[in-house]
């Protein structure tokens, strides 16, 4: 298998993905990271403690276009050798599926306090009633904001999401800044400054025999 190559020309962007991967790793040492290229842009996904996947796009390429790496190999490219152009790492291996490209809607932009205020009273709800494993699933799914557009049914957040906000630091606390909400059919997306947190929806439901 030859060597990957990750090139990202601007030094900026190579530290705000420097920055994601950085805490992709605090949240969880042996994570993966996947890198996907397409039209000039590198996206990498991650998956978060709280099930819910964080992603962060720069502008760059990849060869080859889509490969799954150990985050702390990536991390230690990006830091170590801040070149323009870097080896990510050995191939690792993806678990779980990807949210599509396109069909996507726009729903709301929330606030970015309010975002903030609703993640620390959740916070403070989750140390009251953590357990050995951390806080119940119960709460995690408990919707915590309902946003809605035109004819398009209301979409639920559950706080997993905004916990997965907070813990990959991606709400700037700026005044006028707001997370913007979008989703498909089966998809929800929250955008903010310095980064996106995605989750499924709906899920797949078995099927029932007669």
């Amino acid at each position: 298998m030859g060597v990957t190559a990750l090139q990202i020309p601007d030094t900026d962007e190579r530290s705000d993905l420097g920055a994601f991967v950085g805490r992709v790793v605090r949240l969880d040492p042996v994570a993966t990271v996947r890198l996907r290229a397409a039209a000039g842009v590198v996206t990498a996904w991650a998956s978060t403690p709280f099930d819910v996947l964080a992603t962060r796009s720069v502008h760059g390429s990849l060869d080859p276009s889509d490969v799954t790496v150990p985050a702390s190999s990536l991390l230690t490219a990006l830091s170590v050798d801040r070149a323009g152009t870097v080896d990510p790492g050995a191939g690792g291996l993806w678990q779980g599926e990807l949210p599509p490209v396109e069909g996507w809607e726009a729903v709301d932009a929330v606030p970015a306090a309010e975002i903030e205020r609703l993640t620390e009273r959740g916070l403070t709800v989750a140390r009251e009633n953590a357990g050995p494993l951390g806080p119940p699933a119960s709460l995690l799914d408990q919707t915590v904001l309902t946003v809605s557009a035109g004819e398009r049914s209301a979409v639920k957040v559950p706080m997993r999401c905004l916990f997965a906000l907070s813990g990959m630091g991606f709400v700037a606390g700026d005044v006028g800044d707001a997370v913007r909400v979008s989703a498909t059919g089966t998809w929800l997306r929250l955008d903010a400054r310095y980064g996106a947190v995605v989750r499924r929806r709906i899920t797949a439901l078995p099927l029932l025999l007669a």
